[in-house]
């Protein structure tokens, strides 16, 4: 089997034993010194481009909704971007200092079969939300293309499929560039990333200022009964972790990106600015936009398409939505395209590359009509709603071994082996340790997040889920367990900071 790196994509490092090719391709290999491109800026602007998403923003804004006045919803997000800020610090770091992706890192806890639990479970939440942001961004360029062509307009009396014949001209077109920056592998979205980042950050800045000038500074500071007291608090606390919820796929796969990082500070760096200093911000425009709008009218918005909507000026509402535009491919790409595209190849390595796996990942997200999904209430909350239940288990098994049962010594050519004595061989490729810890706590945190009878700690489903499997993983692997004989640090990763 000849081993060779793709010629414009992340340059690898080979592992040191002949690696199976059933768990082995350019694209699964770790990621050598060479490839190290992602620093503090390409990280911060992945952050600065997911944070704004409009999903995020639906979210705050129903906290105002809600009762929430705007210091409430600030010091809610503040809370939880401390905490994501320390758990995605820590989860970076797994990706630096091995090199792999996610579903090779999978192989370290759940065994090199074990992975494919947790690296399609992940995969399939990615590509029904790809799917469904397609389709809520395929709303704000139809809006842009009636702006610019009004006779346009009459394309959407006609429909196919659940979807006007605008619709589906405006979908096809965004997935066809969402897949071509796809085609030039995870530099492609390095590139984009970085350019994205900085004009979602101007174009929601202005968006806010335009509407404090609106209003006079004078927005409305919460909803005409807020929320006090007690309920205030749980409120506020609930709101801080469901947002660290919301980041639950990040946390776990943040290492397909970190994987790529030179140094520990590279992170820490990124992290900082992306996270805590950037949720605020985004804290603050969220608190304008939903203030200044209730004020208008005492309506409260849903996301700031609704404000942009309400720009007299064609010239500059043409502006404001592709820059709503630009944020949602910038987070469906990161979010929802590279975990299936890792997740496939790693299924049928000897088969998909990362880029021809990404396009079999989109055409799934085509051919689902997601605009069906995301109308179906019972799709969202029950089917995505329970996979998304698994995400914290998932976390509390993979970040239990790796730091607290293996210490971070990792044998890394040992993850693309298919040797029976191996350490990450366990029982015919699976670690029922892994499998043992993770079933009890899913159950648990699905009972948590969908029972009425636990409404009350509903909100902290995650936190119940991986603190559980953590917890039991721990205690059945032992607290040094039976992995000491794994020696050395990470394998066949580039220098950098230990």
């Amino acid at each position: 089997m000849t081993l060779h790196s793709p010629p414009d994509e992340t340059t690898h490092a080979p592992p040191a034993a002949a690696p199976s090719d059933r768990l082995y391709n350019a694209d699964l290999a770790p990621t050598s010194a060479e490839g190290r491109r992602w620093g503090g800026y390409n990280i911060f602007t992945l952050w600065a481009s997911d944070v704004h998403s409009l999903g995020n923003y639906g979210f705050v804004l129903g906290l105002f909704a809600l009762g929430l006045g705007a210091w409430q919803i600030v010091v809610a997000l503040a809370i939880g971007a401390a905490l994501l800020f320390g758990m995605l610090t820590v989860s970076g770091e797994m990706g630096r200092r091995t090199g792999v992706p996610f579903p090779v890192m999978s192989r370290i806890s759940f065994g090199i079969r074990g992975a494919q639990i947790p690296a399609l479970v992940r995969g399939v939440v990615a590509i029904a939300w790809f799917g469904i942001q397609t389709y809520l961004a395929t709303k704000v360029l139809s809006v842009m293309v009636i702006a610019l062509v009004p006779s346009a307009a009459g394309l959407d009396a006609v429909s196919f499929l659940g979807l006007s014949a605008l619709g589906w001209i405006c979908f096809v077109a965004l997935w066809l560039v969402q897949v071509g920056i796809l085609l030039y592998g995870m530099d492609g979205i390095r590139r984009y990333e970085a350019v994205a980042g900085p004009i979602v950050l101007v174009t929601l800045l202005v968006l806010a200022i335009w509407m404090l000038v609106r209003v006079g500074g004078d927005i409305a500071w919460s909803v005409p009964e807020p929320l006090t007291g007690g309920r205030m608090w749980v409120q506020m606390l609930g709101g801080a972790s469901l947002w660290v919820a919301v980041y639950g796929t990040f946390l776990l796969n943040f290492c397909d990106f970190t994987r790529s990082a030179p140094t520990r500070s590279a992170i820490v760096r990124g992290n900082f600015w992306g996270i805590p200093l950037n949720v605020v911000f985004f804290g603050i425009i969220a608190v304008v936009l939903a203030g200044g709008q209730f004020r208008i009218d005492g309506r409260v918005i849903s996301s700031p398409v609704d404000v942009v909507h309400t720009i007299p000026d064609t010239f500059l509402l043409v502006l404001a939505s592709a820059a709503l535009l630009v944020l949602t491919i910038a987070v469906n790409l990161m979010a929802n395209f590279v975990a299936p595209s890792y997740a496939l190849a790693n299924l049928l390595p000897r088969v998909l590359t990362f880029r021809s796996a990404g396009v079999v990942s989109a055409v799934i997200g085509l051919v689902i009509l997601p605009w069906n999904l995301y109308d179906n209430p019972g799709v969202i909350v029950y089917f995505l709603g329970v996979l998304g239940a698994l995400l914290g288990p998932l976390f509390g098994v993979i970040a239990a071994d790796y730091w607290l049962v293996r210490r971070a010594r990792i044998d890394v050519p040992a993850l693309y082996s298919e040797d029976p004595v191996g350490p990450y061989h366990y029982r015919r490729g699976i670690n029922p340790r892994a499998v043992g810890a993770f079933v009890p706590a899913a159950v648990l945190a699905v009972a948590v997040g969908f029972v009425p009878a636990l409404d009350a700690v509903a909100p902290f489903s995650w936190f119940v889920g991986a603190l559980i499997a953590a917890a039991i993983y721990v205690v059945v692997s032992g607290r040094r367990g039976a992995f000491d004989d794994v020696s050395g640090e990470a394998i066949a990763v580039a220098p950098g900071e230990h």
